[in-house]
């Protein structure tokens, strides 16, 4: 099915396509190749949409905090807005302070991209970024696929480029497994994440370039707990980024093992997060401005989790780290899924 999704501020039409499978349903906007809707059935068969979403494209233009959006080429921060490429300086835009947050300030997510293929259970669309586009090295094609199935949604990210650039996409989500409309349980939701270490970061987040053990720490998820029970601990990372908003090294990235598990304990709805990304960024949404959301919700912070799978924070300027610089012509292929139980 295709909506109307209102209009952008430069009077483009946004579309909202909707697809169904494995008892799930998604709706995906052209604007942002943005994921707006999923619902997911709990326990007793009870419907209830898990994420965080605005009723139109209008509303996505004005609220900050890139709710369901997709981030690219580069997810998170590279410190001082720029890295250096085979001996040239790249400059990013810097839009937090002296840094560059999800790749400036002209974002994918505040783009429209061409649908380029729709089925009832998947869609794909595609945007093409320009040499230079953002700051980075050369013309990309990507395209980023959504498709219910398993049980789940998997999304799929690919890009091809004509230079040597960075490819590191991402989902910034939203998830509330009681109902994107039930802030008040959303910290009392219990986490598991397969990572025994975490990237510390100074003042700025941008990671200091070691990694620490999460054992005896408040960082510490390899056992479920849940997500707010330490998250007030006297504790500097957690003082610095007012929360978790921390990115942790899975200990196995291959799509065969859940590197996180979220669950609500009162519907009992439970999603794994698998992925082939060597890192996971927890962000409990501690800087989520209040806003009004779809279906009359309100918005604040903390009413949601973020779990995005990518490459470490600032990789491309730390050698020691999983580069997310590809080669020209090498195609960029990555996966994560979100897979759904009810227990």
């Amino acid at each position: 099915m295709t909506e109307t999704f209102g209009h952008t501020r430069q009077g483009a039409l946004a579309h909202l396509y909707t697809i169904c499978g494995c008892g799930l349903t998604a709706k995906i906007s052209d604007y942002g190749a943005t994921l707006v809707r999923l619902l997911v059935p709990d326990q007793v068969g009870c419907t209830a949409d898990v994420v965080l979403g605005f009723s139109c494209a209008a509303e996505y233009e004005k609220n900050s905090g890139c709710v369901g959006a997709t981030v690219g080429r580069n997810a998170n921060r590279v410190g001082n807005a720029s890295f250096s490429l085979h001996g040239r300086r790249c400059q990013l835009p810097q839009n937090e302070g002296k840094n560059n947050l999800h790749s400036g300030s002209d974002m994918y997510y505040h783009r429209l991209w061409q649908v380029l293929s729709l089925q009832e259970n998947s869609i794909c669309l595609g945007l093409d970024s320009p040499d230079g586009d953002q700051g980075f090295p050369g013309h990309a094609e990507i395209t980023v696929t959504y498709t219910l199935e398993e049980n789940g949604l998997t999304i799929r990210y690919h890009g091809v480029c004509d230079q040597d650039t960075v490819f590191n996409m991402t989902n910034h989500s939203y998830f509330n497994l009681a109902g994107h409309d039930r802030p008040e349980r959303a910290m009392a939701q219990l986490l598991t994440l397969r990572a025994n270490h975490f990237t510390p970061a100074d003042g700025e987040s941008i990671p200091t370039g070691v990694l620490e053990a999460v054992e005896r720490t408040p960082m510490d998820f390899t056992n479920s707990k849940p997500l707010g029970q330490d998250i007030g601990a006297d504790y500097i990372p957690l003082h610095l980024q007012k929360g978790y908003d921390h990115n942790f090294a899975l200990n196995d990235h291959n799509l065969q093992t859940p590197v996180a598990i979220l669950q609500d304990p009162i519907s009992g709805r439970t999603m794994e997060v698998y992925t082939d990304c060597p890192g996971l960024q927890l962000y409990t949404a501690n800087c989520l401005p209040n806003c009004a959301g779809k279906d009359g919700a309100q918005y604040t912070a903390r009413c949601a989790v973020c779990l995005e799978t990518q490459f470490f924070p600032d990789s491309v300027n730390k050698p020691q780290w999983k580069s997310p610089v590809v080669p020209a012509g090498k195609p960029y292929d990555s996966v994560t899924i979100y897979r759904f139980l009810a227990k």
